[in-house]
């Protein structure tokens, strides 16, 4: 089966996943889906990630994270698209929900959070937005 975005399919694989309550989801592993795994770690929607090799391109097992019975990750949503690119320079860049959620970019120095990429100074392409 051929998946034109990746990225897609990843956030909506997360979603349904913390939609379910599973404790882990597998992720057909690429280097962009671990620059994203590793912002969700680090922002604390997820609590971790590994690499397991199967032989091929690799499978991320991204395991959720859940306050008791109550979802970490509330909302995941993929902005631009591959029919419709979403850019913003470092001064327009969208802040989720006034500030409480993560803007994910995709800049000229890698991929990182919205509020890293202000503090750089750079713009880029709006990947995902998670609150």
């Amino acid at each position: 089966m051929q998946i034109s975005d990746v990225i897609a399919d990843m956030l909506t694989r997360i979603r349904n996943a913390n939609n379910a309550k599973h404790e882990t989801v597998d992720v057909p592993a690429s280097g962009v889906k671990k620059a994203i795994a590793d912002i969700l770690v680090r922002e604390g929607y997820v609590k971790s990630y590994q690499l397991v090799e199967d032989g091929k391109q690799g499978i991320l097992r991204i395991t959720l994270k859940y306050q008791g019975k109550q979802k970490v990750i509330q909302g995941i949503r993929r902005v631009s698209k591959p029919g419709l690119r979403i850019y913003s320079g470092c001064e327009d860049m969208p802040k989720v929900m006034n500030g409480l959620g993560v803007a994910i970019v995709s800049t000229s120095k890698g991929i990182m959070t919205d509020k890293e990429a202000r503090k750089e100074h750079i713009g880029g392409e709006i990947l995902a937005f998670v609150w």
